[in-house]
């Protein structure tokens, strides 16, 4: 139960973050790339070592850290943009609502039973999303005009990529990874990211698109940290419940969309309609189905 509420705190620290990030003026691509290689310090702290070595290319998981890692860094620029331009809320619901997607896979690839109930609970989730998503009054009186399409279209692809990379990460937990090689998994995946991401990064500062920013590295650190232990809490909390994982991935997702939601409005003051209040009630209404139909 720890780790799935440590799960639950650090996964909305991160998208409440950004909306520190937009606040302070940050440039959010230098504080991604900042935060991974924290990640990455992080883990090797935790482990004792670096464990990235010559062995590591040959081990059978190398490329799913490759493939984990370049997704990382993609849909964490996405959740910055989106929590900045449509607020915590649709960044979180379009995020962690995904869990239809690994929910789908967890019924073909480990034969996990799907009742009427948990296909309610999916049916329920899609309508929370849409609802939720919905831009309210104030997010658009903020633009002073109606979002754009384009940008309306983001939390869908939010939503695709994260329910990829939950898929990702049930996968391979249950096909690679185990209590020896976890932290060496997590450390190749988080320095696949930063490498991208600092590849193009010096790319910016030599062709003077970016300047380095020190208040970003100091943000990156303070998000990084926290980073590298949501994802250690999620794959301990995959372990724990390995033979329901299409319980509990609900149970994570749902309690990081109610709990940031809750603190964007208390510390943010980000007010939501009720269309998306609604769209909100029907996410816990599809939590208790999904995990206990």
């Amino acid at each position: 139960m720890i780790y799935l509420i440590g799960s639950i705190i650090l996964s909305s620290y991160l998208t409440l973050s950004f909306k520190v990030v937009e606040r302070l003026g940050l440039n959010n691509f230098q504080v991604i790339v900042f935060n991974y290689i924290t990640c990455v310090i992080t883990g090797s702290f935790v482990n004792g070592h670096f464990p990235i070595n010559t062995e590591t290319v040959s081990q059978p998981w190398f490329t799913w850290a490759c493939i984990m890692g370049a997704t990382f860094i993609i849909l964490f620029n996405i959740i910055g943009f989106t929590t900045q331009r449509l607020g915590v809320a649709v960044a979180s619901v379009a995020n962690k609502l995904s869990l239809v997607i690994p929910f789908i896979f967890s019924i073909i690839l480990y034969n996990e039973k799907a009742t009427a109930l948990k296909i309610a609970g999916v049916v329920m989730a899609l309508v929370s999303v849409l609802f939720t998503c919905w831009p309210s009054k104030q997010q658009q009186s903020t633009h002073n005009k109606k979002i754009s399409l384009w940008i309306s279209l983001v939390p869908a692809i939010l939503f695709l990529g994260s329910g990829l990379l939950d898929t990702m990460i049930k996968y391979v937990e249950q096909g690679f990874i185990n209590e020896n090689n976890n932290n060496e998994y997590l450390i190749t995946a988080f320095a696949a990211a930063g490498t991208i991401g600092l590849l193009v990064l010096i790319s910016a500062f030599i062709t003077g698109k970016q300047q380095f920013s020190s208040k970003a590295l100091l943000m990156g650190i303070a998000i990084g940290i926290p980073n590298y232990f949501s994802i250690w809490c999620l794959m301990q909390v995959l372990k724990d419940y390995s033979s329901n994982s299409s319980a509990i991935i609900p149970i994570n997702n749902m309690g990081i969309v109610l709990f940031s939601t809750l603190v964007a409005g208390w510390i943010f003051k980000e007010r939501l309609s009720k269309l998306n209040w609604t769209g909100v009630l029907l996410a816990i209404a599809a939590i208790a189905l999904i995990a206990y139909g």
